[in-house]
């Protein structure tokens, strides 16, 4: 089995999907792996370090796109490039399917079959597999670092001859993994830590990472069977934003990292909110790449608002490629190996495998995925 693997042509993409450590393990299963002349370059890998795990490397990306059996890569392929792969080529990477409806239409008509990390299901087999975990949890760490190079005072207590300096406040919204990795290095670092979620189970996550953690009744809420926050009516909304208002208003640093899948985020800090807070103080807007929880803030930019900064910088894990780039390809090869045949030395596509109906979207020129075929018009 031909698996190539291309440069990513995402602009400002400083990850790669394929590190060396992970091809040669794919060449150890048996197959014939191929990587674009380059792809390491933004993590400083020469071709040389591919070569000497065993594999080839192209100077050709349309050959080697239109003879390949797997294409790996990070991000959506360009549409372009679609009708360079041959029929029955299994195409995995990030594609962002609720929102692309037209590229997976395209994925299927050509006779793809494309996969999406996005949709690897969350379950105790798939974990090694689940990407958006992975890189969530490097997001949430970059936050943290992010806001608090933009705050003009430290995050830890000190104690000095010249008197006692108290600890920052850091106030995270949304405990999934990547807000709890933002608990975690905002403690490290020595702030003061309070954290809100919708589900109420997190609670004693929160408080074993040593924060606190903030009620507010909402009334029913919960979580879906995946493990995500389920979606808020306006007034639950409304009563969050009154319940969060104090504590943002305290806070010097607010990491927000609430997202529904598959949804707009939801606005959770109104211009009212961050009106109230702190001159100086810094709001990291998570989900700003999916329309954002903060009112105002914009995708790859700072917005200063009366000295209260909102940071809304995208792709946060691509801020530490070397370790992102390492995980995703971590995932990528353990997808590959889970269903990987010693016989016939092949990915064994199992359409009845849990997992590939989760994450197959399009298969033998329809659309499979049932969720996304209903949004497709």
């Amino acid at each position: 089995m031909r698996i190539f693997v291309p440069k990513e042509t995402h602009g400002g993409e400083t990850r790669i999907a394929v590190i060396p450590a992970n091809a040669e393990k794919l060449v150890k299963l048996g197959a014939d792996v191929e990587v674009e002349a380059g792809l390491g370059t933004s993590l400083g890998l020469p071709d040389s370090d591919y070569a000497s795990k065993g594999c080839r490397i192209s100077s050709d990306r349309k050959a080697s796109l239109a003879e390949a059996d797997m294409v790996l890569r990070l991000n959506k392929p360009p549409r372009d490039e679609i009708g360079l792969m041959k029929k029955g080529c299994i195409h995995i990477s990030y594609l962002d399917p609720f929102n692309e409806t037209g590229l997976v239409k395209e994925l299927a008509n050509a006779g793809l079959s494309a996969i999406s990390m996005e949709m690897i299901p969350r379950t105790t087999i798939a974990q090694k597999m689940d990407a958006l975990s992975s890189q969530a949890n490097l997001g949430g760490y970059v936050a943290v670092l992010v806001a608090a190079e933009r705050l003009t005072r430290i995050l830890p207590m000190m104690m000095t001859p010249a008197g006692t300096i108290t600890p920052a406040r850091v106030f995270i919204i949304g405990v999934g993994v990547a807000g709890l990795q933002a608990i975690a290095t905002a403690k490290r670092l020595g702030a003061r830590v309070e954290a809100f979620d919708t589900r109420p189970v997190v609670e004693e996550q929160v408080k074993s990472l040593g924060a606190k953690f903030v009620k507010i009744d909402l009334g029913e809420t919960g979580q879906t069977k995946d493990g995500y926050a389920k979606a808020l009516t306006e007034e639950q909304l409304a009563k969050q934003r009154e319940g969060m208002a104090k504590h943002c208003a305290e806070a010097d640093i607010v990491i927000t990292t609430a997202q529904v899948f598959g949804r707009k985020a939801p606005v959770i800090l109104t211009a009212d909110m961050v009106a109230k807070m702190k001159p100086g103080s810094i709001v990291v807007d998570m989900a700003v790449e999916t329309g954002g929880n903060v009112e105002g803030s914009k995708l790859n930019e700072i917005v200063d608002v009366n000295g209260v900064k909102i940071v809304g910088f995208g792709n946060l894990p691509g801020r530490v490629p070397v370790h992102a780039s390492q995980m995703y390809s971590s995932n990528l090869g353990n997808l590959i190996e889970h269903f990987w045949s010693k016989e016939s030395k092949s990915f064994n596509l199992k359409l009845d495998d849990e997992i590939i109906k989760g994450c197959l979207i399009a298969h033998a020129g329809d659309i499979v995925n049932p969720t996304i075929k209903n949004l497709v018009k």
